[in-house]
Order: structure tokens, then C-alpha cells, then sequence
């Protein structure tokens, strides 16, 4: 059956592909609900209208099959803008349904994402503020002008020419953890495009100067920056969802990252940022969020798969509640069928049509974890991932735990790579003269095989780090014993407090020259056990010429000097960042320099010559006094 309507010339479609599905007719739309009762397409003319350009009622016989919802527009261009208005039981009460006709809804496929999350509207919510109900209750508001939307994307718009993924070793590898906003964002960077992908390309000299031959993004698949609804105590100054570990569409990436705010341009930059990455020989890997989404728990916004299936797609605690072993609200079910092919077609088509190198999971754990929550990698889509026939030839590296206390590091299924906390902990607790340590490091400097050897897996599966994101940098660690989180409005209670650190006899800046000749060497023990250990180095953005985040170690809601990476100090400490520890020797000439030594037999006589482990806490105590 075909039905004209306005320009558009509507025909049943296809259920095979999910979302919005480019020829060079029209668009295909694909869309699953196993409990909705009706679905409505709508079209949108510009990001904040209020009302729909187009509505198509989609027939529950002619536009549905099994579970999905299906329709074909010919005229479709790309760029059109669409959500979806779908009906059904509202009862989270007992069977945890949260439909709700009236909130336009994201295609959890859309490629592109445009507008603003107003999540301070009512309107945003399905329930209605201050009823006695709370959020069980039912609100009648409509949001369509104050809630992003999805649009179409047509995927052979970018010429990639001969470009593809680099396939580096992970012999080779040597890893940059980086927020791309605070990489570029500061003005000391000098770029035309600050805080941006197009800003990421201005320094790939930079990095390759370095010697990383990876890149690892923070979170790039679209979140609410602005979902932080706090202001800093001590500046009044209001507060960000910076990092990102908040994901809210897993095909498009993040607006708020493209040169004019607009997700279609995001689309084009990324892929140019990819594309001039791969041209500079550096591989681009993703940190992805697949544990939980922005929606939060009962009392969060309804965007997408809360308003889709919300069931099918969380795990629930009675019905109305969601378990939270991500901590921060819900947990997407990953192991149910239909999310299983969520997560794996969003990793698919990073891959292929956006031509990344690779993922880093963020508390991977979750993703072993069945309904019940119990731990079943070999039978998850962790073990998929691993076998998948695209994904298996990417680097996948797995956070082996989860915030409820799941930890799994070293028992992720063959073909992953993993964070080694042992491996931060143990050097951490060396470097500063902990006692009886030596044994510990030592497993550590020698690839971790209590780890990784008994399930038959690569020293170079562990991924070895002293410093990342979420933690002090590599200069706080040698200068705070404590945190100093009191500018996230969380009275520092927030952030580790088992940070392994030692501030070398004076707490945060010094000037002390004493004290500053310590922290100095600590440093250098820190970079040079890092690349002379046996594994795959991850170096945190800015260890590199000593940023420091004035000993904020959970700086996720700070778009200021605390996240932005000040460039002038490259120069300020050029001694370190040209690693006089090592003349004239980038981190990968370092790394290499490990595998010769360990052949010749000299590894230990090195470590012994160039690690001063003569710096301890006892002879320095007369600066602490």
C-alpha cells in the first residue's frame, strides 16, 4: 500500500535495519517497542519548533512486524529532523511500563542528535512535580520544543577516500587519555576551533612529537553537558556534566564538541578528526558508556528508551525501581536480546562508518552481568564483542569493575584488554616507599601473569596506567596526601579517598626547592616505571608537562582551568617534558628501549640505575616538619 502525504510518499518499509535508513529514494524508519500500543512518527522543520511539520500514524498491521515498527517516506532529505510519540501502558507500579504519548521521544539509533535536553522544564519528566503519586504520577505536558531531536544521516556524504582503521599491535601501542573539550579548550592552546574535533587536529604534531600512537577519547557519544544542575560553592559559577559518563544516544556523537553546536556538523567533524588522525599514523579510540544512560532513576527525564520500553531496556527492581550498579541511576539490561543488539550495532557502525579504532569500556563489568545481576561473561555481550567478526579485529578494553562492587580484573573472556588497577596501585604504593612492596611490583614490571597468564592471555592485554581521568594527575599525586574536591558542591565527599599519594613534605604548591627536587624525581620513577613495564602504557593528557587540578581528583563537572589543559606550561617545564630521564627519547622510543633491555638481561640493572627509589618519606620527613 502506498500513501501520498504532503511531499512525502509513504510505503510499508523494513524491519531489518533499526533507524533512520538512507537510499537514494527516501529513508527508511525502523523502530523497536514490544509493548507499545501505537507509534507516531514526526517530522520537524528546525531544532526548537513546538509543534511537528509532519505526523504519520503508523499502522499497527501494515507498518509493524514482530516487535518492530516500520515506515518508508520517499522525499526524505538528508538532515531531516524526527522523533517519535509512542503509546502504551503506563503502570510503573507493577509492571514497570512508562509510556507516555505525549513526550517526543529520540530514536536511540539516530545518527545525529540536534538541540538542547531542557531538563529543567517539568515537561521534560513523564510525571507531574509534587504530586503525592510522585513518580507515579502522569503528566499531560508535551515537550516537543524543549527536547532534542534525532536526524536523518546519509552515511556516503563524507569522501573517507582509502582511509580505514590502522590495526596497531598492542606491542606497540602506547595509549593518551584525553578529554577532547579540555585538550584544546584553554586559549594557552592557540587553535582556531578550541574545545572541538577540528581543534583536535591542530595538535596532532603535538601528539605525534610525543610518541602515543592511540588516542582514548572521553565519552563522544552525545550527553547533557548541562545536566548538572549545581554551582560551584566557591565561585557561584554553575556546574557541568564536563567528562560525559552520561550517554543519551550511542550512534551520534556529542554536539558540544562541533564547531557550531549542531549534530550534523558533528557527524562531518568527527569523521574529518578520524580521518587526519589516521592520515598522522594514530589510531582513535572511544570511551564508551554502554552500563547506563542519562535518563537516571525513576525520577529522571523521559528521552528515549525510558518513554520506548522502559522494561526491556533497564533492569528493575519491583517493577518501579531501577537496580544501579553504575551508580548513577539505572542500568541498561545489556544482556537482553534487544540491547545486546543495540550495544552491538552502535559498536559496528563506530567502526565502520566512523572508522574508529577501538572502545574502552566504562565499568565493563556490567555488561557480564545477566537480569539477576550475576556474573556470566562467556555468556554475555561481552563474549559477542570478543567474537564478533568486525569488533574482534578493534582494541577492546575493558574497566573490569562496576560501582557495586563487581571486580573482575583479569577474568574478562579471551580477546580483551583490561585497566590494571593492581598495576596503578602497586607502583603507587612502590614509588613512595610503602613497605614490603617490592614482590607486588614486581609482578607488575613483569606483565601481571598472576593476572592475565592463566586464562592464556598477552602481558600486553594489561593496560598499565598510574594516572587517568577520574583520580589526581601525576603532579597532584607527588603533592596532596588528601583530595580538595570542596568546588564540586559535594562538601568532598565525592572522589577516592584511597589515592595511594605522597605530596613529598609540603602540601599542594611549594616553594620549596627541596621539596620540588622530590617531586620532580617521583615523577620521573612514575613515566620511565610506566614505559619500562611489561604491558600496554596509558598516559593521562597533561602528566606530560605537569598539569595539575590544585588536588581536584573528580573534576567530571568543571568546564574551567581545572579541565582545560594550560599549554604554556609545555614550556615552563620543558626540562621534564622532553624526558631528560631518557635524552632525547619520546614515550615510544621508552617503551621499545623496555623490550631491548629485558632481551640483552640488562632490565634490572637499569631499573636499579634510573629508578631512585632512595627517595622515601623517612628521609624526607624534615621537610614535613
Amino acid at each position: 500500500m502506498i500513501e501520498i502525504q504532503d511531499n512525502f510518499t509513504l510505503e510499508p518499509g523494513k524491519p531489518y535495519n533499526l533507524g533512520a535508513t538512507m537510499d537514494h529514494r527516501g529513508c527508511n524508519f525502523a523502530l523497536f517497542s514490544r509493548n507499545a500500543t501505537s507509534v507516531e512518527l514526526v517530522f520537524f522543520n528546525k531544532e526548537q519548533d513546538n509543534a511537528p511539520s509532519h505526523r504519520f500514524v503508523l499502522d499497527p498491521v501494515l507498518h509493524k512486524t514482530g516487535d518492530v515498527w516500520h515506515v518508508y517516506l520517499q522525499g526524505v532529505l538528508s538532515g531531516q529532523l524526527y522523533g517519535y510519540l509512542v503509546d502504551g501502558p503506563f503502570d510503573p507500579w507493577h509492571k514497570g511500563h512508562r509510556f507516555n504519548r505525549h513526550k517526543l521521544l529520540v530514536d536511540p539509533y539516530a545518527k545525529a542528535v540536534v538541540g538542547q535536553y531542557n531538563w529543567r522544564s517539568p515537561a521534560a519528566y513523564s510525571y507531574i512535580f509534587g504530586h503525592p503519586h510522585g513518580d507515579a504520577s502522569f503528566s499531560n505536558l508535551t515537550n516537543w520544543g524543549q527536547v532534542a531531536k534525532g536526524a536523518v544521516v546519509d552515511d556516503n556524504e563524507f569522501d573517507w577516500g582509502r582511509d580505514k582503521s590502522l590495526h596497531i599491535p598492542m606491542k606497540d601501542t602506547v595509549i593518551y587519555e584525553v578529554s577532547l573539550r579540555g585538550f584544546t579548550r584553554s586559549p594557552t592552546s592557540g587553535v582556531a576551533h578550541p574545545g572541538t574535533y577540528l581543534g583536535m587536529i591542530e595538535k596532532i604534531p603535538y601528539l605525534k612529537n610525543l610518541g602515543i600512537t592511540t588516542v582514548e577519547l572521553l565519552p563522544v557519544q552525545d550527553f547533557n553537558p548541562f545536566e548538572n544542575v549545581k554551582t560551584n560553592p566557591e565561585t557561584g559559577a554553575p556546574l557541568v556534566n564536563f567528562w560525559g559518563y552520561s550517554t543519551l544516544n550511542f550512534f551520534s556523537p556529542a554536539r558540544w564538541f562541533s564547531s557550531d553546536g549542531d549534530g550534523r556538523t558533528a557527524v562531518t567533524e568527527f569523521k574529518t578528526m578520524v580521518k587526519a588522525f589516521h592520515e598522522a599514523g594514530i589510531e582513535v579510540i572511544l570511551d564508551v558508556v554502554y552500563n547506563h544512560t542519562g535518563e537516571g532513576n525513576e525520577y529522571g527525564p523521559t528521552h528515549s528508551l525510558k518513554g520506548l520500553d522502559n522494561r526491556i531496556y533497564y533492569m528493575l527492581e519491583q517493577g518501579r525501581y531501577y537496580k544501579n550498579y553504575s551508580g548513577c541511576g539505572n542500568t541498561l539490561n545489556c544482556n537482553h536480546p534487544v540491547v545486546k543488539r543495540l550495544i552491538l550495532d552502535s559498536l559496528r557502525y563506530w567502526v565502520v562508518d566512523m572508522h574508529v579504532d577501538g572502545f574502552r569500556f566504562d565499568l565493563a563489568a556490567i555488561l557480564g552481568r545477566d537480569e539477576q545481576g550475576h556474573w556470566m561473561p562467556n555468556h554475555s555481550v561481552l563474549n559477542e564483542i570478543a567474537h564478533d567478526p568486525i569488533l574482534s579485529r578493534s582494541q577492546i578494553i575493558a574497566e573490569g569493575w562496576d560501582a557495586a562492587g563487581l571486580f573482575k580484573v583479569g577474568g574478562f573472556p579471551l580477546g580483551w584488554a583490561e585497566w590494571n588497577s593492581h598495576f596503578r596501585d602497586g607502583v603507587r604504593s612502590f614509588i613512595k616507599s610503602d613497605p614490603q612492596t617490592v614482590g607486588e611490583v614486581a609482578k607488575r614490571l613483569s606483565g601481571s601473569s598472576d593476572l592475565f597468564e592463566h586464562a592464556s592471555r598477552s602481558p600486553f592485554q594489561s593496560i598499565n596506567f598510574i594516572t587517568a581521568h577520574d583520580g589526581f594527575t601525576l603532579r597532584d599525586l607527588v603533592s596532596y596526601n588528601g583530595k580538595n574536591n570542596t568546588q564540586n558542591a559535594e562538601e568532598n565527599r565525592d572522589g577516592n579517598d584511597h589515592n595511594l599519594s605522597w605530596n613529598c613534605g609540603a602540601e599542594g604548591p611549594s616553594s620549596n626547592k627541596d621539596v620540588e627536587t622530590i617531586r620532580l624525581r617521583q615523577m620521573k620513577n612514575f613515566i620511565l616505571t610506566l614505559m619500562v613495564s611489561q604491558g600496554t602504557p596509558m598516559i593521562l593528557s597533561g602528566d606530560e608537562v605537569q598539569f595539575s587540578k590544585d588536588g581536584n581528583n573528580n573534576t567530571y563537572c568543571h568546564d574551567n582551568k581545572l579541565n582545560w589543559l594550560d599549554w604554556d606550561l609545555q614550556e615552563k617545564n620543558k626540562d621534564y617534558f622532553e624526558l631528560k630521564i631518557a635524552p632525547k627519547c619520546n614515550v615510544y622510543c621508552l617503551r621499545h628501549l623496555a623490550y631491548f633491555l629485558v632481551k640483552q638481561g640488562l632490565f634490572a640493572s637499569y631499573i636499579n640505575n634510573n629508578i631512585f627509589i632512595n627517595v622515601t618519606r623517612e628521609k624526607s620527613s624534615h621537610l614535613e616538619a
